[in-house]
């Protein structure tokens, strides 16, 4: 069974979370870290199947996002201000300590599914986490998506964003059916990043990059040969920028499983749960200690 939580971030916002399996008897934690603009419904099976293993996991949905959309923004998400810093600064490290606290000593592992691979870096607590499996995590660098994507992210970042942000004060992607709603400094951050060849290095700084380059927590990154938007480069160059961490890579084609398709999302769907699931659950188990 999943247990509802209300966190509450530094700044006082409050993040909707579910917890599964024993926190009092689990081997270790597992947080798990959405991608842009998914709700942490999407994750639930993956997480029943992991507290089934001896974990306790964690899901939430960042402000203004899913649970996390207060009532005055239900309608609209106009005037939340929030952009990726703040969903990693605050969100994020709220999640974390949240966590850290129901584990004491007991080790809290990360799996971040495409952005939440991208900023565990931005962190501030980021220590605390023992390893991460990164799932279709890539840069977003729109020249380095795959080739069938590029089209469509020349009209999303130069049409579609930039109009639908003024008009809206925010990306209305329910109606546009693309992503999911979103704020308006999460859209305007993100796009700078995609436009970027260095992507949120090459906008943020060197500052940025030596946070990058001082995570030393291992990492595990799951890819995909069919993922329609991350591309082998994409997913190579962001996890260039974890230089000081030791990191595993793998590459999976869907024939290897014997499916016909994964693509971004599909890890975390039921059926992968004899297939892909269980090499991902061995190693958190190695790196629970």
């Amino acid at each position: 069974m999943s247990h509802p939580h209300t966190i509450a971030t530094t700044d006082g916002f409050a993040l909707a979370a579910n917890t599964f399996g024993d926190a009092h008897s689990a081997r270790a934690g597992v947080l798990i870290v959405p991608a842009m603009g998914v709700e942490q419904h999407y994750y639930a099976a993956f997480a029943h199947w992991l507290a089934a293993q001896g974990f306790w996991v964690v899901t939430f949905d960042y402000r203004g996002v899913g649970q996390s959309r207060p009532a005055p923004f239900r309608q609209t998400l106009r005037g939340l201000d929030a952009d990726v810093f703040t969903w990693a600064e605050k969100d994020c490290a709220a999640m974390v300590e949240f966590a850290a606290q129901r584990l004491g000593n007991r080790p809290l592992l990360w799996i971040g599914h495409s952005l939440g691979g991208q900023i565990l870096a931005l962190l501030p607590n980021r220590a605390r986490v023992r390893a991460m499996v990164t799932v279709a995590t890539g840069s977003g660098y729109w020249l380095e998506n795959s080739p069938k994507l590029r089209n469509y992210v020349w009209w999303l970042w130069f049409f579609a964003v930039p109009v639908a942000l003024r008009l809206f004060g925010y990306f209305p992607g329910r109606k546009m059916k693309k992503i999911g709603d979103l704020p308006h400094g999460v859209m305007r951050q993100w796009r700078a990043w995609c436009l970027n060849r260095e992507y949120v290095v090459g906008v943020e700084g060197e500052g940025i990059r030596r946070r990058f380059a001082e995570v030393t927590t291992p990492i595990l990154s799951l890819s995909f040969t069919d993922d329609e938007y991350m591309s082998a480069r994409n997913i190579r160059s962001l996890h260039g920028f974890y230089a000081g961490a030791p990191r595993e890579m793998t590459r999976i084609a869907p024939h290897e499983v014997n499916e016909k398709h994964i693509g971004h999302f599909g890890f975390f769907r039921k059926r992968f749960a004899e297939t892909l699931w269980p090499s991902a659950g061995a190693w958190l188990a190695a790196h629970a200690g």
